[in-house]
C-alpha cells in the first residue's frame, strides 16, 4: 500500500450515511444548492455544514460513471459505490479493508478480533506520524466509526459480531470500478488471480 500517503481522519465526523451522500449527489448533478441545514444537519448548520464538506469530498473521488449507480443503482450497488469513495477519501479504512479483512477472507478467515484492530493499528503508527497528535478519544473515536462503516456497507455483518461478508458484484460496478483502476477491487475481497481476469 502507500504509505508515505498522509491519513485523514475526518470520517470521525460521519460513518457511511448513504441516504445523504445520494441527496448531495443528487444537488451536485442537478448543479442545484443544497438546504444543508435541514437536508443534512436536522436543523443544525455546524452539523450539515461539516456533513456537506465531508460527503462532497468522497464523490469528488467518483468518476462519472460511480456517481451514477451511486444515484441510480440498486441497493448493493449504492452500498458498494458509497465504501469505494471512503476508501479513495480515507486511506486508513483502505488500508484496514485491504491489508487486514482481505487477507483473512483469503484463507477463509472471516472473523474479525480485537487484535486484528489493535496490530494493524499499531503497525501504522510508525508509518504515520500524523498519528502521534491523535487523543485516545479520538482513536476510540475512529475505530468505532470504521467499524459503524464497514457495517453500514454491509462489508461486516455487524459491529459487534465483525464477520466479514462477502460481497456479490454487479457487472455495472465491475465495469465501473475497472475503468477506473483495478486495484480498488481489493476493498471488495477480490483475488489478484480474479483481478487479472477483468477486461477494462
Amino acid at each position: 500500500m502507500m504509505d508515505n500517503e498522509k491519513y485523514i481522519f475526518s470520517f470521525t465526523a460521519s460513518s457511511l450515511r448513504m441516504n445523504e451522500m445520494i441527496v448531495v449527489a443528487k444537488a451536485l448533478v442537478e448543479e442545484r444548492k443544497i438546504d444543508y441545514i435541514n437536508e443534512l444537519g436536522g436543523g443544525k448548520a455546524a452539523t450539515g455544514k461539516r456533513l456537506l464538506s465531508e460527503f462532497n469530498r468522497r464523490i469528488s473521488n467518483l468518476t462519472s460513471n460511480q456517481v451514477e449507480i451511486l444515484i441510480n443503482g440498486d441497493f448493493l450497488s449504492q452500498k458498494q459505490i458509497a465504501f469505494l469513495s471512503v476508501c479513495k477519501t480515507y486511506l486508513f479504512i483502505r488500508d484496514f479493508v485491504v491489508e487486514v479483512l482481505r487477507e483473512k477472507i483469503l484463507v477463509f478467515d472471516y472473523q474479525i478480533t480485537e487484535g486484528d484492530y489493535i496490530s494493524f493499528y499499531r503497525r501504522k503508527l510508525d508509518l504515520h506520524p500524523e498519528m502521534d497528535m491523535l487523543t485516545q478519544l479520538t482513536e476510540n473515536k475512529i475505530k468505532q466509526v470504521t467499524f459503524k462503516i464497514l457495517e453500514q456497507a454491509g462489508i461486516i455483518n455487524s459491529i459487534k459480531n465483525k464477520v466479514i461478508q462477502p460481497q456479490i458484484i454487479d457487472r455495472k460496478v465491475i465495469d465501473a470500478f475497472a475503468t477506473d483502476n483495478t486495484k480498488w477491487f481489493k476493498i471488495l475481497f477480490m483475488s489478484d488471480m480474479d483481478i487479472t481476469t477483468i477486461r477494462k
